[in-house]
């Protein structure tokens, strides 16, 4: 019986009482205290009903927003099973009939609808044939819908990633993080990320030796053979009068190092920018190296989350840190500046644009410095020009062997709200979480 109930029954029962015109001492009595039971016995039983109906609200509301997390990858059937094994762990309480619950998915609206119905058996209520009270709830939770997504996945792949488990740590939290970002993906173009994996060097794929943005120039000078095998360069096989055959392209492994002039960038700061590389200004291109430590190749934006997973899963730790050059490319990657390829926007949505950046260690080496400073000073540049493109840059510094607080990633993200200080590598994965909850919008829309 529902709460507004309870004051009709009470009602009729107190104007029954007054058709009685005969009765001793005691029954006038009884008369007069039914009232008084009445009265306490609704306070009472209603106060009950309100707590239990807080608790039950509380619980469906973590129902929801868990289950709609992952309700893209859920048949109707795993929904319900999930919310209601999730709800029996939450809602406790021993004082009401065994609740139920019913989950109902709406992917076109992007809505989880959590039912919960239960019963509460009355005490002093009881007394007037009142037994019971029903208590119904809902939840719902949604994803804000008023903007496409496109994220960047920057990610430290360099040698000490293979310490203190961060590596592993990285790849269940990137997995993690992809599956959220697939459960919002619920148009076509919805959701699209890509993944930059950096070390001093970033993987372009050595399938696009043929590519336009490409400069073989410096390439002949350190790859090839010389007939005399003591000399490794062009230059000095040549000077002692030697012949020199250079490496095919077709050989490259993916591997390049930052933009900019061979002596250090150049005035226009194509290190730290995103402007479209052209033949006809040679610091825009991108310098091939064979770098030992080439990290797995790059993949531009895509909604294929199952190659993005093994993408992921094939990441291997090795190398120096370069955090500019990857989040260069990590920039480049939202934008059709002719290295990625970039499905093109629908003007009739708004998009959400942002950059994730990971690193376990501070700027070891680029194309031309060695110190830190001096790349750090680089990647500020670059880190000022995403943020006011409107981009959301979000900075992650995983310290495990007592490294200074990076300031400059500090300073790059976007506010202080979007720097993560992590001393273990299990908060890689809680980090991800947090980030990914932040990035889909998920909200309880009721």
């Amino acid at each position: 019986m529902r709460v507004q109930e309870l004051y009709s029954r009470l009602r009729r029962a107190l104007r029954s009482f007054g058709l009685a015109r005969r009765g001793n001492v005691a029954i006038t009595f009884a008369f007069i205290s039914l009232p008084l039971i009445g009265g306490v016995g609704v306070a009472v039983d209603y106060n009950r009903a309100t707590l239990i109906k807080a608790s039950m609200q509380s619980a469906l509301d973590s129902v929801a927003l868990t289950l709609a997390k992952n309700a893209g990858n859920l048949t109707a059937k795993e929904l319900q099973k999930e919310g209601s094994q999730y709800f029996a762990a939450l809602f406790r309480r021993t004082d009401t009939k065994k609740p139920k619950i019913t989950v109902v998915s709406n992917a076109g609206t992007s809505t989880v609808q959590v039912n919960g119905a239960t019963a509460m058996d009355t005490t002093i209520l009881a007394v007037l044939g009142i037994k019971t009270v029903n208590i119904n709830v809902t939840a719902t939770a949604a994803w804000a819908t008023q903007s496409y997504l496109r994220v960047a996945l920057v990610l430290d792949n360099t040698g000490s990633m293979a310490d203190a488990g961060k590596l592993p740590a990285l790849q269940t939290a990137a997995k993690n993080m992809l599956s959220k970002l697939a459960s919002a993906d619920t148009a076509t173009g919805a959701v699209y990320v890509s993944i930059i994996p950096f070390v001093k060097d970033v993987n372009l794929d050595p399938g696009n030796y043929n590519a336009s943005w490409i400069d073989w120039s410096y390439w002949v000078e350190s790859n090839g053979k010389c007939s005399d095998s003591h000399y490794s360069s062009k230059s000095s096989c040549v000077s002692n009068g030697n012949s020199w055959t250079p490496t095919a392209h077709s050989k490259w492994n993916g591997c390049v190092v930052d933009r900019g002039d061979a002596g250090g960038p150049n005035p226009g700061n194509y290190d730290a920018n995103i402007v479209s590389p052209t033949s006809s200004i040679q610091a825009t291109l991108y310098v091939p190296e064979q770098y030992s430590s080439c990290p797995q190749s790059s993949m531009g934006l895509s909604d294929n989350w199952s190659a993005m997973t093994s993408l992921i899963n094939s990441m291997n730790a090795s190398g120096t840190t370069n955090q500019a050059l990857g989040l260069q490319l990590g920039w480049m990657s939202l934008n059709p500046t002719g290295v990625f390829n970039v499905p093109a926007k629908d003007t009739s949505h708004t998009y959400a644009e942002h950059i994730v950046l990971l690193t376990d260690g501070l700027n070891t080496q680029d194309r031309w410095y060695g110190a830190q400073a001096s790349i750090d000073a680089r990647q500020q540049i670059l880190c000022d020009g995403i943020k006011a493109a409107g981009v959301t840059l979000w900075t992650i510094q995983v310290n495990t062997g007592g490294d200074p607080t990076s300031t400059l990633l500090q300073n790059c993200a976007s506010d202080a709200s979007k720097f993560f200080l992590l001393t273990s590598a299990s908060e890689i994965i809680s980090t991800f979480d947090n980030i990914s909850f932040k990035i889909t919008q998920l909200h309880l829309s009721n």
